[in-house]
């Protein structure tokens, strides 16, 4: 059969369905390193990430018996999930992508300033204390604090936070495509007829 074929269709949600199951479990399994050798002390980023693997999964899993099985109704769900997390995953990458600097640096103080257990991450990995003045009458887990010699983690922030939006943008992009194919191949596929089936059969 050619690539119009039920079987091709069948294959290929298959294959993407696989592909969504490995990053998801990439997530989960990056977030539990990151926790339990002490890189991200934040529950909540860790949490986050982990929910976020978690919804992956269980959706994946959804369209992978769905094409296995031809299943209309795990279809058609998946496919307006797959949709909607386009939808949201889309606008968020070009948000990313399109920010300037003056947005960066709204979006990071006011993030720094609501979560504190990552500010101690921060501090202590970029070797800098505070987000725009260093106090030190306050304590800070950075290595140059005891000597006095610490620098505002702003700049520091600033330098990787272009790179960082630019290529959390462009993955993201990225997937969203992968997701709208997903949704068209899934459309398609709900209304082929499996030629093994009965032939009186309705789709």
């Amino acid at each position: 059969m050619g690539c119009a074929g039920f079987t091709c269709s069948k294959n290929s949600l298959c294959a993407l369905n696989i592909l969504y199951v490995m990053v998801s479990l990439l997530m989960i399994g990056i977030a539990a390193w990151g926790k339990w050798f002490g890189l991200v002390s934040s529950f909540q980023v860790v949490g986050g990430v982990i929910a976020v693997g978690v919804f992956l999964f269980i959706v994946a899993l959804a369209g992978l018996v769905g094409a296995m099985k031809h299943h209309q109704v795990l279809l058609f769900f998946y496919m307006i999930i797959l949709f909607m997390v386009f939808v949201v995953q889309f606008s968020v990458s070009c948000a990313c992508l399109a920010i300037n600097k003056d947005q960066q640096e709204q979006l990071l103080e006011v993030g720094w300033n609501n979560t504190l257990s990552t500010q101690a991450d921060v501090e202590k990995t970029l070797n800098c204390c505070g987000f725009l003045h260093v106090d030190y009458n306050v304590t800070c887990p950075a290595a140059c604090f005891p000597q006095h010699s610490c620098s505002s983690c702003a700049n520091k922030i600033q330098e990787h936070a272009g790179e960082v939006l630019q290529f959390v943008g462009g993955i993201g992009l990225f997937f969203s495509f992968t997701e709208i194919l997903g949704v068209w191949l899934t459309y398609r596929y709900r209304n082929q007829k499996d030629p093994r089936a009965n032939p009186s059969a309705f789709l």
